[in-house]
């Protein structure tokens, strides 16, 4: 599976984006699909994580509340809908795709994609 994210860009504080992910290849349906981020000099974190089915979600504390992860399999793509967002949220946002839910909590996946830079002005 190849990943492309897209969407980023420079907002205030207060506003909202909404990233993509978009996939190609096959059986992008079977892999549950994670976005991270990584902000100018920390280590990458994870954001959010969707299964397979879109059945389940799960989010980090610091963005619980404010930022959704949806996502439409007959298009290939994942979200990450960005509300009330916070300077610090910059970072570059990327999505990447596991088997596995619990490993993509963990920061493993099998594939990732380019990122998205995303910068928040206050």
């Amino acid at each position: 599976v190849q990943l492309q994210a897209s969407g980023g860009g420079l907002v205030q504080a207060g506003a909202s984006l909404r990233l993509s992910c978009a996939a190609s290849g096959r059986a992008f349906s079977n892999y549950a699909v994670g976005w991270f981020r990584q902000a100018p000099g920390k280590e990458r974190e994870f954001v959010a994580v969707i299964t397979y089915s879109g059945s389940g979600t799960s989010y980090a504390d610091s963005v619980k509340g404010r930022f959704t992860i949806s996502r439409d399999n007959a298009r290939n793509s994942v979200y990450l809908q960005m509300n009330s967002l916070k300077p610090e949220d910059t970072a570059v946002y990327y999505c990447a795709t596991d088997i596995l839910p619990a490993k993509l909590r963990l920061g493993v996946a099998g594939s990732w994609g380019q990122g998205t830079l995303v910068t928040v002005s206050s």
